[in-house]
């Protein structure tokens, strides 16, 4: 299946990549301040990962992470479902981890 990166907006094409995942076989897409995309395509599905700096109401910020997946055909869609709760309980948690470890936090005064 084809990667997003060539549909792109052009200043997104442009931008910076990362983080990198050394454990995740996603492809990062680019890096802003507030926020990342990565994306992966084989042969069962296409999944596009957005990870961003969201204010937590309190004067900080928190990472949020929102990850859509789109099946390709019937493997795909028996292979996501049978790998469901490791994905919610092993890999999504360990992303946020090394998200929250990120050294580009924004504050207040760069948002």
């Amino acid at each position: 299946m084809p990667t997003l990166h060539d549909r792109l907006p052009a200043d997104l094409r442009e931008a910076p990549s990362g983080p990198d995942f050394d454990a995740l076989p996603f492809t990062s897409l680019y890096l802003l301040d507030d926020e990342s995309i990565a994306d992966i395509a084989n042969r069962t599905m296409l999944g596009v990962m957005h990870i961003g700096w969201v204010p937590d109401g309190a004067g900080g910020y928190g990472a949020q992470m929102a990850v859509l997946v789109k099946p390709d055909r019937l493997l795909g869609t028996a292979y996501m479902a049978a790998i469901r709760p490791f994905r919610h309980l092993i890999v999504y948690p360990a992303i946020l981890r090394e998200w929250r470890a990120w050294p580009g936090e924004p504050t207040p005064a760069n948002t």
